[in-house]
């Protein structure tokens, strides 16, 4: 098993090694079906016989400076299992040196002379291209403010590759906080790689921002808008999730007019297709109500477990050798 992840890493020059890996601009339908194909030998290596040594002797910090329950432990978890270590920083990042004043490009600089690799997590926008601006170790992106989460999307694109067997023909509908949610806005870049129609739903205060929606435009992508779930959910083969976002918001009088703008239920789901999927990044606050988990066609949490064979992917692709 090992040395066929070795081959898949090395087809055709392995491109990802030893780079960043901060946006999904990085990646074409040529690098997606890479990745997927390496992220499925991850799974099948996983359940056969739990990891391998591959990353043994390499060291990946994990750096968050926002709470984070599974994408932390998704990295920490994928590491692992390659036979690589962590330097976990995901707790209390407040009582670290960050406390006394030291920057971002200065941490990042600390922490490689340590590690092989950084993933960072970081409440502002641009952070991880800033952190690539001075390290000398590859960083990866694990979300920075409301810009991108592209492992993020990769693991989502990955979902729905396997639960519908295709992206291409698929009509995709993305439900919530569409302006913050940084989720969106990396899958939505990914999906303009395939023919596919798009649907956001949201409040008029959360819509998709205006820069993205254009974009999907001019890629002549079939899109509508609309504030209802139930304009769509007949016809969506994909129902993508997001909750709305308390820590985005300055004016905490607009979240609470807003938070509970939807909430998918079993009646609801009752109108979508038999072949359908619901998707939601996590955590959800209400969204999705705990009746539709026992659906067959709830698949986040079949969502969260490929978030590590991604990860496995990613890393293995950027610290492995072929």
């Amino acid at each position: 098993m090992k040395q066929n992840i070795r081959k898949i890493i090395g087809q055709g020059g392995n491109e990802f090694a030893g780079q960043d890996i901060l946006s999904v601009d990085q990646f074409d339908r040529e690098k997606l079906t890479y990745i997927f194909s390496l992220a499925a030998q991850m799974r099948e290596l996983v359940e056969r016989q739990g990891g391998t040594d591959l990353l043994k002797g390499r060291v990946l910090a994990c750096l968050f400076y926002e709470p984070s329950t599974r994408t932390s432990s998704s990295f920490i978890a994928a590491m692992n299992r390659l036979g690589g270590t962590v330097i976990p920083i995901t707790q209390g990042v407040q009582f670290s040196s960050v406390s006394k004043g030291e920057t971002l490009p200065d941490t990042v600089r600390t922490l490689e002379q340590y590690a092989d690799a950084i993933v960072l997590r970081h409440p502002k926008t641009g952070a991880a291209q800033i952190a690539a601006d001075y390290a000398t170790r590859p960083i990866l992106n694990a979300g920075d403010g409301t810009g991108e989460h592209p492992t993020q999307a990769l693991l989502d694109l990955f979902t729905i590759q396997e639960e519908l067997g295709r992206v291409d023909g698929l009509h995709i509908a993305m439900a919530g906080d569409l302006k913050y949610g940084r989720t969106v806005h990396s899958l939505t870049r990914l999906l303009l790689e395939y023919d596919v129609s798009l649907s956001y739903v949201s409040p008029e205060i959360l819509r998709l921002p205006l820069d993205l929606m254009n974009r999907v435009r001019e890629q002549g992508v079939d899109v509508r808008e609309t504030y209802n779930v139930a304009d769509v959910i007949d016809s969506a083969d994909v129902l993508y999730v997001t909750r709305v976002q308390k820590e985005r918001f300055s004016d905490l009088s607009q979240y609470e007019e807003i938070k509970d703008f939807y909430e998918i239920t079993p009646e609801l789901m009752a109108q979508a297709k038999d072949e359908m999927i619901i998707m939601h990044p996590l955590p959800r606050v209400g969204e999705i109500h705990y009746g539709v988990d026992d659906d067959p066609r709830a698949a986040y949490f079949r969502q969260v477990r490929n978030g590590m064979f991604i990860r496995m992917a990613l890393l293995a692709a950027v610290l492995g050798s072929a």
